[in-house]
């Protein structure tokens, strides 16, 4: 990508540049990026940036995402600071369709909802994958007809990592069982399934919209009239708005929330990552069912809520205090 993008960017006019970003997670990896970085430079590219990634370790941070994860998290980081300083554009990712096969499957394997499955984006923001439409294979006969040599990450063929093991046993397996054109396969349900959570998005905004404006009460009885994809897509917003880590909100999480709405037999509230608690207030005032839980100290403090109308998004003043987040009912993350 980097050796056609070298080649294309001077004949449309733009200025192209490159970044190679070094982990730290191997020995001889600021070798490998001083290689790379002399590769990009004879391409023609420039500036041309080679960044240390600062890598958190377990324990490191609160709700460690794993190595795989922790890894992504600062090479982006890493990338964005770069495009920043640079003021870049648009910035090109190197992931072909094998990646995306990879990211549908195990996705499949989580347990994920439409949005996760339909994988990665052709464009989001000032990131572009260009090659989602060629298989791995091209890209390296790619580089072999232009005299370059990939590299191969030492990691990316480490079975202790599960994307290592989907592409060198799950998915030649399923080649094997079913038949050739399984990544080809993949790479068009995450396109459809991407297109069928677009509508779903577009359809919750315009419910969060019908219902009220940001800050505004919410009835439960008005959510429960909704759909269930359209509903838990509103009540997982509105717990990010509220304080909830989207990288920590899990299915299980919305689920507690839905039940709230759709299966409430008395439960008192559900407990969300980032310290966000949600519950179920008594009240036909907004603004005194707002103070009566937004004043809860703890939970033997508080009385048992009943009824069902509204109440209100209300964040407690102390750190000692949980953050509280009453079922929806000020969806503060949805702008009309």
């Amino acid at each position: 990508m980097a050796a056609a993008l070298a080649f294309e960017a001077p004949r449309l006019g733009l200025r192209a540049g490159a970044v190679t970003v070094d982990h730290g997670l191997q020995s001889g990896s600021a070798d490998q990026a001083a290689r790379v970085t002399a590769v990009l430079r004879d391409l023609g590219l420039e500036p041309v940036h080679t960044l240390r990634a600062q890598v958190a370790g377990r324990g490191e941070v609160a709700g460690y995402p794993g190595p795989e994860a922790a890894a992504r998290q600062a090479r982006y980081a890493a990338i964005e600071a770069a495009a920043t300083e640079c003021g870049a554009a648009a910035v090109m990712l190197g992931h072909t369709m094998d990646d995306q096969a990879e990211t549908v499957l195990l996705g499949l394997a989580r347990g994920s909802g439409a949005r996760s499955l339909s994988g990665m984006e052709r464009s989001s923001g000032r990131y572009l994958r260009p090659l989602l439409g060629l298989r791995r294979s091209q890209t390296r006969a790619a580089c072999e007809a232009l005299g370059l040599e990939p590299w191969d990450d030492p990691q990316n063929a480490d079975p202790a990592y599960a994307r290592t093991r989907v592409r060198q046993q799950v998915l030649p397996l399923m080649e094997e069982l079913l038949g050739p054109g399984i990544t080809e396969a993949l790479a068009r349900t995450a396109d459809r399934l991407r297109a069928d959570a677009d509508a779903l998005d577009y359809l919750a905004e315009e419910a969060a919209c019908r219902m009220g404006t940001a800050g505004q009460p919410l009835e439960v009885t008005a959510l429960a009239g909704l759909p269930g994809g359209i509903r838990t897509r509103l009540l997982k917003r509105a717990a990010i708005a509220a304080g909830a880590p989207a990288g920590s909100l899990s299915a299980a999480h919305v689920a507690s929330l839905d039940a709230l709405v759709t299966a409430w037999h008395g439960q008192r509230w559900s407990d969300l990552p980032g310290g966000v608690r949600c519950g179920r207030a008594r009240s036909k005032r907004y603004r005194a069912a707002a103070r009566r839980i937004s004043d809860a100290r703890a939970p033997g403090d508080t009385e048992r809520q009943r009824g069902g109308h509204v109440g209100a998004l209300a964040l407690s003043d102390t750190e000692r205090r949980p953050r509280w987040m009453p079922l929806t009912w000020a969806l503060t993350c949805l702008r009309c």
